[in-house]
């Protein structure tokens, strides 16, 4: 700041899925897993509520292995049309359930969503494993994401916490299949369980497509940063072969789905099918497209989350103490070069951070009968930040405290300066809008 008070400048794992199941007797139509398109700094932990209460996320369910499950509003559209499309089937399959129905299609609904959460679990149990945070998990429109807060540190790992998941849709599909086995088949369990069945093995199948943001994509990110050592460039390549796959779906789904060639009776292209087809594969081609953009946005920021540095950021100040008019100590200040206030007690302890919104609000004709005290921030908890934070911990610990100064501090507790959060935004903005 100077005299006036006027700021200056600072130096400067969603994996999408066909939101219908399939059928008894609609083999083609089937369901995968959404994960975060790439990773972002730590949100702050999600709040402690209680199961059936309802959030941000959507409806807390509960907390496996003390990881929030959510379902979103969401879900309750796509589960009544769950229900409905394979009410219309079963009516075909099983004509004398009559309206019953819809009561074993909402049941089949319910067991698929159920699926998706084993998928999930399996990262989130993964992640873990990895002492990597998950903030939580949930179930929407497209199927499930897990909300897992930091990069995997090696590419071994990345390709093991994206495996597991398809591998455990694998892993019930057989499940499903050996029912089967016990069942009779023109029953409401084997109707059931090969539905089941043909869903798992389409979540696992999907999401092994090798592109971002699907689980694919990262295990081809991490093949290709085991190859190279670089994991940006593993992000680059998996996120335009998600770009590609994007186009793919767009164009290949609703000729598949025209020709026959999933199994699926032919559709005339100016039918009811076609056009939800098309529709189906506009809305998945969408999201694997903006889902690989993002993955490497997200990556591009972790690759330059390192130059946001504290030390570097800090605005050099001068303890004052509270009594001190305004105009003395923005003399001080500019006497010094330094662009902040601290006020200190009579042993030079700070006690709290003159904010600088607040000296702007002062007139200058009024600053020799304001004290520095009546513009200041007392100390919090959170609100010292050591001088050696930089990158994402950085993001982290100033999370975790909102305000919009902080006290910048040596190891030895020696007073550094001041951290403007403005500073840190700015910053932020000037590392992400650098080209490639």
């Amino acid at each position: 700041m100077d005299e006036s008070g006027k700021p200056q400048d600072p130096e400067e794992s969603a994996h999408p899925q066909p939101p219908n199941p399939p059928g008894p007797s609609d083999p083609a139509r089937g369901a995968g897993r959404t994960r975060p398109s790439g990773s972002r700094p730590s949100p702050q932990p999600a709040p402690k509520d209680q199961p059936g209460r309802r959030t941000g996320g959507g409806i807390l369910m509960g907390r496996p292995f003390g990881v929030p499950v959510y379902v979103a509003p969401s879900w309750f559209i796509v589960a009544a049309l769950i229900t409905w499309v394979f009410g219309g089937q079963l009516e075909r399959v099983l004509p004398e359930l009559g309206a019953g129905r819809y009561l074993v299609s909402l049941f089949f609904a319910v067991a698929f969503y159920a699926s998706v959460l084993v998928h999930e679990l399996a990262h989130t149990v993964a992640a873990l494993r990895f002492k990597l945070p998950v903030r939580r998990i949930q179930l929407q429109f497209f199927g499930g994401v897990s909300e897992i807060e930091k990069e995997s540190e090696t590419p071994g790992r990345e390709f093991v916490l994206a495996f597991v998941g398809p591998l455990l849709s694998l892993v019930l599909a057989g499940l499903f299949y050996g029912g089967m086995e016990l069942v009779e088949p023109g029953t409401v369990p084997g109707v059931l369980l090969a539905g089941l069945m043909i869903s798992n093995l389409i979540v696992a199948v999907f999401n092994l497509l090798p592109g971002l943001p699907l689980d694919g994509g990262r295990m081809l990110r991490a093949v290709v940063w085991k190859i190279t050592g670089k994991p940006m460039t593993g992000t680059v390549a998996a996120a335009w072969v998600g770009r590609a796959l994007a186009i793919s779906v767009l164009i290949g789904l609703p000729m598949l789905t025209h020709t026959g060639a999933l199994g699926n009776a032919p559709t005339d292209l100016g039918g009811a099918d076609s056009i939800t087809d098309a529709l189906l594969a506009a809305i998945l081609a969408a999201i694997i497209w903006t889902g690989a953009g993002n993955s490497l946005r997200m990556a591009r920021l972790r690759e330059r989350l390192p130059d946001l540095q504290a030390r570097t950021l800090t605005r050099r100040a001068v303890p004052v103490e509270a009594d001190t008019p305004l105009s003395e100590a923005l003399r001080r200040a500019n006497d010094a070069g330094a662009r902040a206030l601290v006020v200190v007690d009579r042993a030079g302890r700070p006690t709290a951070v003159v904010r600088e919104t607040a000296i702007v609000g002062v007139p200058e004709h009024r600053r020799p009968w304001v004290p520095v005290s009546g513009l200041a921030q007392d100390l919090k908890d959170g609100m010292r930040v050591s001088a050696e934070l930089a990158g994402e911990d950085l993001l982290d610990y100033l999370r975790a405290t909102p305000a919009t100064e902080y006290l910048v501090v040596e190891e030895t507790g020696e007073i550094y300066g001041v951290l403007s959060t403005a500073d840190v935004e700015r910053a932020f903005v000037a590392a992400m809008a650098r080209p490639s």
